[in-house]
C-alpha cells in the first residue's frame, strides 16, 4: 500500500482556508495567488484519493474523508509549529507576567502552559485570572506583560482585536419564566460588568422588568447560582457548564470583542512568542462559538478558479 506524506505547505492552505471561511483569504494571508491555492488543494484531494469537499444546497462543505482531514492537518500543524518554535527558542531566558478572564482560565491556561513550557523551558510564566478592569489597569501600569479580556470601551496603546463573540442567555435547559409582572431574576458578576451591563440594557429596551437575584464575585459563583435555578446570566458560550442551556425568547444582545493587551510596543521576544502560543490555542477553545465555515458555489469556484463537479 502507498505510504501517504502530507506537504505541511498543502495542509496549512487547507486549514486555513477552512477557518478563514474562504480560500481566496487564506491566499492572501499566505502571500500566495488563488491558483497556487487552488493546485495545492487539488493535489491533495489527489492524494488522498477521495473528495475533501462537497456542494451542500449553494454552499461548499467538507466531506466525511475531509472532516478528517482537517483535525489531523490541524495537530500536524501545531506540532511542526511547535517544534519551530522549540528549537529556535531554546536559549531564551526570562519571565512573562500573563493575565486571563475567569472564562478562559480553566480552558486556556492548560494548554498554553504546557505547549510554552515544552517549547520554551527556561522561561518562567506568572498567571493571573481576574475580572476586566483589573486586568487592564495591571497592562497600563507595567505590571502585566499581556492580558487577553473583553473588549469594554476602555482600550490600552498597544492592543489587537482578536474574535467577536455572541453572548447568550444561560440558565438551566428547564428554565422557564411567567411573566405575571414578577420581575425576571437574574445572576450576575458585581458591578462594574460588561455582561450584566449588557443583560440589562437589553431588558430595560423591551420593557422587560428584572431583579439581581445573585451577585458573586466569581465566575464559579455565577454557574452555580445559574445551575441551582436562582435565575438566569449572560455570558458568551466559553467554558459553559454542562448543566447549563442557552435560552431563547429573550431580548436579543449585542456581540462582545475579544482583546489581546500588551503593556509596550515593542515586546520582549519571550512575550512575543508567548502571544503566539496563546493565540493558537484560542483559536482550538473559540472554535465551537463560531460557525463551521461554508463556501457559497459563486465564492468558491472564482476564487479557487476551478470547481468540484
Amino acid at each position: 500500500m502507498r505510504r501517504l506524506t502530507f506537504d505541511l505547505d498543502v495542509l496549512r492552505s487547507f486549514v486555513l482556508g477552512i477557518e478563514l471561511g474562504g480560500f481566496a483569504k487564506a491566499a492572501d494571508r499566505l502571500g500566495r495567488s488563488t491558483s497556487a491555492v487552488s493546485a495545492q488543494l487539488k493535489k491533495l484531494e489527489d492524494q488522498v484519493d477521495e473528495p475533501i469537499l462537497r456542494r451542500s444546497g449553494r454552499s461548499m462543505v467538507l466531506t466525511p474523508t475531509g472532516e478528517t482531514l482537517f483535525t489531523y492537518a490541524k495537530r500536524l500543524l501545531e506540532l511542526n509549529d511547535e517544534a519551530a518554535t522549540a528549537v529556535r527558542g531554546t536559549g531564551i531566558e526570562g519571565c512573562v507576567r500573563l493575565g486571563l478572564q475567569e472564562d478562559f482560565g480553566e480552558h486556556l491556561l492548560t494548554g498554553v502552559l504546557g505547549s510554552f513550557a515544552r517549547a520554551h523551558p527556561r522561561i518562567r510564566i506568572e498567571a493571573r485570572v481576574a475580572r476586566n478592569a483589573e486586568l487592564l489597569d495591571l497592562v497600563s501600569s507595567g505590571r502585566l506583560d499581556l492580558a487577553l479580556a473583553w473588549g469594554s470601551g476602555k482600550s490600552t496603546p498597544y492592543s489587537q482585536f482578536v474574535a467577536s463573540l455572541p453572548m447568550h442567555w444561560i440558565g438551566r435547559a428547564d428554565w422557564t419564566y411567567t411573566a405575571n409582572n414578577e420581575p425576571l431574576p437574574l445572576v450576575a458578576f458585581e458591578s462594574p460588568c460588561i455582561m450584566r451591563s449588557a443583560a440589562t440594557d437589553a431588558l430595560d429596551r423591551a420593557a422587560v422588568p428584572w431583579r439581581l437575584a445573585f451577585t458573586s464575585p466569581s465566575l464559579s459563583g455565577i454557574w452555580a447560582a445559574a445551575g441551582a435555578g436562582l435565575g438566569i446570566t449572560v455570558r458568551t458560550q466559553v467554558g459553559l457548564p454542562k448543566d447549563l442551556s442557552l435560552l431563547n425568547g429573550l431580548p436579543e444582545l449585542p456581540k462582545i470583542s475579544l482583546v489581546l493587551h500588551q503593556a509596550e510596543s515593542k515586546p520582549t521576544q519571550p512575550v512575543s512568542r508567548l502571544a503566539e502560543i496563546l493565540l493558537a490555542n484560542l483559536n482550538d477553545v473559540l472554535a465551537p462559538n463560531k460557525e463551521r465555515a461554508t463556501f457559497s458555489r459563486f465564492e468558491y469556484s472564482n476564487a479557487l478558479e476551478f470547481d468540484y463537479q
